[in-house]
Parts: C-alpha cells; sequence; structure tokens
C-alpha cells in the first residue's frame, strides 16, 4: 500500500478528532500539522465550523446499523466532499493522489481526505470496522485496524475496565 501523504491514517486522525474536537481554527490546523497534513493556506474560523459541521455525519457511519446504511452514509460523504482523483506533487511531498479539488481550505481538505480514507478502510478491511466503545458508559468510536478485526473497544482502558466488570459480576 502507497504511504499516506498525509501522514497518518485519516481515518485514526477522524476518530482523535471526534474524540476530542478542536476548539480554535489554530488547535485545528495544530492537530492536522501533527498528523502530517501540508496546510497551505490560512486557517481560519471557517475551517473549524467545517470540520465541527462534519463530526456528526461521520459518525453517523460508525452508528449505522446495517452495511447498505453505512455505505449510503459514506457514498453522501464522498460525494459532498470529494472531487474526481488527479495525481499531484505539491510541496515537494513525492507523486501522490489527491481526492479533492485544488484550492480548499483545510476544513474541506479534512473532509476529502477522510471521506475518501473512510471508504477505503471499510471496502479494504471491512464494513464492520468502524464502531462505538462496548463498554457502557463510553460514547468514542472506534476504527479497528486489528488482523482479526473483532475490535470492540476504543481503548485497552476500556476493554480493561468491562472485563474487570465481568469478572467480578461472575464471582458474586
Amino acid at each position: 500500500m502507497q504511504q499516506n501523504p498525509y501522514g497518518e491514517d485519516p481515518v485514526r486522525f477522524m476518530v482523535q478528532l471526534a474524540a476530542e474536537p478542536p476548539c480554535t481554527p489554530e488547535e485545528f490546523a495544530a492537530r492536522c500539522l501533527a498528523a502530517g497534513m501540508a496546510i497551505d493556506r490560512p486557517v481560519g474560523a471557517g475551517d473549524l465550523a467545517e470540520i465541527l459541521d462534519f463530526l456528526p455525519r461521520w459518525l453517523a457511519v460508525a452508528d449505522a446499523d446495517t452495511h447498505g446504511q453505512r455505505a449510503a452514509l459514506v457514498n453522501a460523504l464522498l460525494a459532498s466532499s470529494a472531487g474526481h482523483p488527479r495525481v499531484t506533487d505539491h510541496a515537494d511531498g513525492g507523486w501522490h493522489i489527491h481526492y479533492r479539488d485544488d484550492g480548499l481550505g483545510l476544513g474541506a481538505v479534512v473532509r476529502a481526505v477522510v471521506s475518501v480514507g473512510t471508504a477505503l478502510h471499510l471496502t479494504g478491511r471491512g464494513m464492520d470496522r468502524l464502531g462505538r466503545c462496548a463498554l457502557a458508559e463510553c460514547d468514542r468510536v472506534y476504527a479497528d485496524f486489528t488482523r482479526g478485526g473483532r475490535q470492540r473497544y476504543c481503548s485497552h482502558a476500556c476493554a480493561n475496565r468491562d472485563a474487570v466488570r465481568r469478572h467480578r459480576a461472575r464471582r458474586q
């Protein structure tokens, strides 16, 4: 698989944004830079508003009850976010594919990258590889990158907490 020009996997990046949404344009830009994204224009309040508006629509993909619903939601994200694929070598980053139009602000770039990344994740790894944590008091989303595809928790901490709870319930 080709190296992602945005560094970190876009689905993992979106899971982190969903868990802790950015509060300012500066924080959004810093987190995008930390994830390896190139930022070639100023980041403003509109970019932050765009990604905060996108978050619930992306989370709806994780919450979909069926593969068909999940596919329809991803297709809607792709239709509203992605452009026709194009090969580019901007910023001396090496040749790679963009699934977005040129000249977009950071919010639109992240929407396109995440929409395509989510589609690739689900079609390449399995339509069940995105979900909500199985721990009752946790509502965080996770992206399953495990070999066996059996992830049910957002973190080891939630998995351990649930295992301890089940163990204590069996002992009583």
